[in-house]
């Protein structure tokens, strides 16, 4: 799939090296194609690693998406520099008028904190409510799964003895629904949190339908009843060594932090460990786009608060 991106995009030139077709806006303007129009809210601390991660999983259909980045007016990033951030995000207040087919609410390393301790959370609940009405569908990652559960359902999280840190194993649990589409049974994705939904809660809400869980790390993928919202507790976006980094990083930082469980070979942080969970993070992302957005709006996007009267 073509993805549309500002034509000096420091990930565009990573994922051309990948043999991954990255558009700018000059050839997609030629194109006599109507493009997906994804907007992403980037909460993570390391925003350039993060989008190309997240433009990669978001590579593999044939249909041409058109990305958008949105930052935080309420919190100033200390890991991106100024100008990147001028250049290729936006605040949400400039697109709220417009309509998206999807929107993506990444993870953000606040966890322990309650959510409205977090300096961006009125911000965010605004970027939530708008969804409603200006999005088809919207994938919440993370923390951004937890904090799309405690906006629309009130459901809390609660702190993990020790994180959940490493990559798990987890079955699918409905293969009716399009969103798992081509998985297997069973499949590999990372999780790297210090906080948990409790799976009971989650199933009391009659909206929600949890999709795959996994023994270890709990719940991983739910979905609402029309597909508009979708809740991913792990990141099947990181990249290989997503998780060294982080281990690492803490590690030279004297925090308490064990090693990924079933990353590294052998346990041997030496050893480049194994790509488990790509392929799956693939489909679920194109399923997504495919099921989710694609076939369900319409060319002219119809705000649907309006026809049913809400």
């Amino acid at each position: 799939m073509p993805i549309r991106t500002q034509k000096d995009l420091p990930a565009k030139e990573i994922l051309e090296r990948e043999n991954i077709f990255v558009m700018d806006e000059t050839r997609a303007m030629h194109q006599d194609i109507r493009p997906i129009s994804i907007v992403i809210v980037n909460l993570m601390p390391l925003k350039e690693d993060y989008e190309l991660q997240i433009l990669r999983s978001l590579s593999n259909t044939p249909l041409q998406v058109d990305v958008s980045f949105v930052m935080s007016a309420s919190h100033e990033s200390i890991h991106t520099s100024v100008s990147h951030l001028n250049k290729f995000y936006q605040p949400f207040k400039d697109i709220r008028h417009k309509n998206f087919d999807g929107l993506i609410i990444t993870g953000a390393p606040v966890e322990n904190l309650e959510y409205e301790e977090v300096d961006y959370w009125e911000e965010i609940c605004g970027v939530m409510e708008w969804s409603k009405t200006h999005v088809t569908s919207t994938m919440y990652v993370c923390w951004g799964a937890q904090a799309g559960l405690y906006y629309h359902y009130g459901i809390k999280k609660y702190p993990l003895e020790k994180k959940m840190f490493g990559v798990y194993s987890h079955r699918v649990l409905n293969r009716k629904i399009p969103l798992v589409r081509g998985f297997d049974d069973m499949f590999y994705a990372p999780h790297s949190r210090h906080t948990a939904i409790r799976r009971e809660d989650i199933a009391a809400q009659q909206e929600l339908t949890i999709l795959a869980e996994s023994g270890e790390a709990g719940v991983f993928l739910v979905i609402n009843q029309d597909g508009s919202e979708i809740y991913v507790m792990g990141h099947p976006e990181y990249d290989r060594l997503t998780l060294s980094s982080e281990y690492f990083r803490d590690k030279d930082k004297g925090l308490p932090i064990e090693l990924p469980k079933n990353y590294f070979p052998e346990d041997d942080p030496s050893v480049r460990p194994m790509l488990q969970w790509r392929s799956h993070g693939n489909i679920l992302y194109a399923n997504w786009l495919n099921y989710y957005v694609y076939q369900q709006t319409p060319y002219d996007f119809i705000d649907a608060s309006v026809i049913l009267g809400k």
